[in-house]
């Protein structure tokens, strides 16, 4: 027996969530659909407004709905260091540890050439045009600790040596493989504390 259409294409678009399979996609449906459908209605309006209003940040790439993110706006932050991320996750998560006041990039993924991901796709073109503003003095390295993580770090590290800026990687503290989102704010904090030059 198959489900409606209509059924079958919010199963199909539950599915575009991370870690959502089949299975899952299908009760998340029927509950929304059985048991929730205010909760339906919610999540359905929170979407198309946030998909009307929120757009990347014109100096960090960051999600925000103003022309520059609250992180840029912000007159405390030093902007001397430059964090460089892969995601708005991983730019929370380093907030929530509070070891770092500087500002971000955020690359909204990593250098992957099987999967077609160049420079290009990362923006570099924008994380270049700000290092050249010569507001930069350090560049921290946080992209994940994965094979495409260490070689987009190796990549943004060559660009802002070639311009005469410092440039380092956060340290122990976070599992090689691991992912700066599922870590937690004290091993965070301790990665900053002892970054080292790369």
């Amino acid at each position: 027996m198959s489900d409606s259409p209509a059924i079958e294409e919010l199963k199909q678009a539950l599915q575009r969530l991370p870690g959502v399979g089949p299975k899952s996609a299908q009760r998340m449906a029927l509950h929304l659909l059985e048991r929730d459908r205010k909760g339906a209605s919610q999540i359905a309006s929170a979407l198309t407004i946030a998909l009307e209003r929120v757009t990347h940040c014109q100096r960090c790439n960051n999600l925000t709905e103003e022309v520059l993110c609250h992180i840029c706006q912000s007159p405390r932050r030093d902007r001397a260091m430059l964090c460089v991320v892969e995601s708005p996750a991983d730019l929370i998560s380093l907030e929530q540890s509070g070891a770092y006041n500087g500002t971000y990039f955020v690359l909204m993924g990593h250098l992957s050439p099987l999967d077609g991901i160049g420079p290009e796709e990362l923006g570099i073109s924008r994380l270049e045009a700000l290092l050249d503003e010569g507001e930069v003095k350090e560049v921290v390295l946080a992209t994940n600790l994965t094979v495409e993580g260490e070689a987009t770090a190796h990549f943004v590290g060559e660009l802002a040596r070639q311009r005469g800026i410092r440039s380092t990687r956060i340290a122990y503290g976070v599992p090689v493989g691991g992912e700066l989102e599922y870590v937690d704010s004290g091993t965070l904090a301790r990665a900053f504390t002892g970054r080292q030059d790369v």
